[in-house]
Formats: C-alpha cells, sequence, structure tokens
C-alpha cells in the first residue's frame, strides 16, 4: 500500500506573528519556519502504518517556496521513503492545492492520502474535503483513529456528539486530528539519512492546472488587546458587576 502524506512549512507555533504595517499580511521576515502540527501527525501515522507492515512506501509532498525542502527533509527523517517538491512563489489557494495533490496522488498510484485537519496559518480545514471530491474518493475527516485490514479503513473521528466510526475502502482521504498520535522526534542518524533519500522538484506551472486565486485578501489586523482584569472587593460586588453586564 503506498502512502502519500501532504506536508506544509508554516510559522512555528510556538513563535508570535506579526501583521505587516501596511495590513497586507502576516509579517515573515526572520521568523522561525516548521512543519504544520497536523502535518506531522500525518507523518507519524504514515510512519506506524510502515512499521506495522501495512504501508509499502511513503511520499511526503509539499507545495510553496523552494525552502519547503527543509520540511520535506523533516518529513524524511521520520520516515518517510522519498518526497516531492512543487516550487511555486504565489499564493495557493485550498483548491489549488487540492489540485495539484490529486495529480501527484494519480501519478503515483497512491493507496491513501493522508493529511493535516488544518494548517495553523490559515486554517482552512478544505484541502482534504476539495481533493476527495476532486479524485471521487470516499474521505473521513478529524480522524482521531485508524485501522486498515483487507483494503478498508476503519477510521473513527470526532464529531460534536461525541465519536463516530466510519469504514471506507481503499482509496481513500483521511485528515487527521491531534489525538490521532503523537509525533517521534527525528533521531540524529535518521536526520543524516534523510539527506541522501530522493526528493524530486517540480514546478508549479509544469502540470498544467489553474492556479488562479479566487480570493483576494483585502486586510490583515492583528486581534483586539484583552482589557486588563479587575480585583473586586467581595463576591457581592461580582455579582452586580455580572449583572450590570448582563451576563446573569
Amino acid at each position: 500500500m503506498k502512502v502519500l502524506v501532504a506536508v506544509k512549512r508554516v510559522v512555528d507555533a510556538s513563535f508570535r506573528v506579526r501583521v505587516k504595517t501596511d495590513g497586507s499580511g502576516v509579517d515573515l521576515e526572520n521568523v522561525k519556519m516548521a512543519m504544520n502540527p497536523f502535518c506531522e501527525i500525518a507523518v507519524e501515522e504514515a510512519v506506524r502504518l510502515k512499521e506495522k507492515c501495512i504501508a509499502t512506501e511513503i511520499i511526503a509532498v509539499s507545495i510553496g517556496v523552494a525552502k519547503s525542502e527543509d520540511t520535506l527533509r523533516a518529513a524524511l527523517a521520520m520516515g518517510a521513503d522519498r518526497a516531492v517538491l512543487v516550487l511555486t512563489e504565489q499564493r495557493i489557494e485550498p483548491l489549488g492545492i487540492a489540485k495539484l495533490l490529486k495529480a501527484i496522488a494519480l501519478e503515483e498510484g497512491a493507496d491513501l492520502v493522508l493529511l493535516g485537519k488544518q494548517a495553523i496559518d490559515d486554517d482552512a480545514n478544505q484541502t482534504g474535503q476539495m481533493l476527495a471530491g476532486l479524485l471521487g474518493w470516499p474521505q473521513a475527516t478529524f480522524a482521531s483513529k485508524l485501522e486498515i485490514a483487507d483494503g478498508v479503513a476503519t477510521i473513527t473521528r470526532e464529531v460534536d456528539g461525541g465519536l463516530e466510526t466510519v469504514a471506507a475502502p481503499l482509496p481513500v482521504v483521511v485528515t487527521v486530528d491531534l489525538r490521532l498520535n503523537q509525533p517521534r522526534f527525528a533521531s540524529l542518524p535518521n536526520i543524516m539519512k534523510a539527506r541522501a533519500k530522493p526528493l524530486r522538484k517540480a514546478a508549479a506551472a509544469d502540470f498544467g492546472i489553474d492556479l488562479t486565486p479566487r480570493l483576494k485578501v483585502l486586510a490583515t489586523t492583528e486581534p483586539p488587546a484583552r482589557e486588563a482584569g479587575e480585583i473586586l472587593g467581595s463576591v457581592s460586588e461580582l455579582v452586580a458587576r455580572l449583572r450590570d453586564s448582563k451576563v446573569l
């Protein structure tokens, strides 16, 4: 079984982002970049499937600037077998990403596509669903458990009312949630080995896909500052304040 895992290069989750002075977007100068946390979980799950002798090959794919190679090397260090980097300098929306992933999934003959349920930079939560629609494959989102046997994927997914278990025949698209697993830290020997693993580069234009953005960012603003807290003298004063503010 061949597994395709999509990974994205984003601002490190521990880094506080800043908005550009002109409000045109987020300032990415001198910021620490890393693999999207949900993508790390997807890579870890693919590696675990291979360790169970269910998956035979893991291909990591990323779409973005040349520095996304570092993100792919991190996936290779975690256990992916090879990688594909689709180079582009332009901002690509989820639909464009899904179109490129469709082309690569068909080209590679993937049986399972794993993605993070969302990226922490744009929080779109759309790519996996769009990819399944374009491929005409079944999908399962927000997976917190994944089992594969006899050509069928059984996925436990988180819903508002609790947990839901669904089954789908391969090939299938699965987007993963935080509770699926705990990603491993790549060891130094594996980091060194990752440098020698194959990484193919291709230009987004080579796929002949329309990647024209359909949305325009009008403005980007900082979230409003939180108001300072206030210490009240008694419980009765707290209750009165809550009533005045229509909370009670």
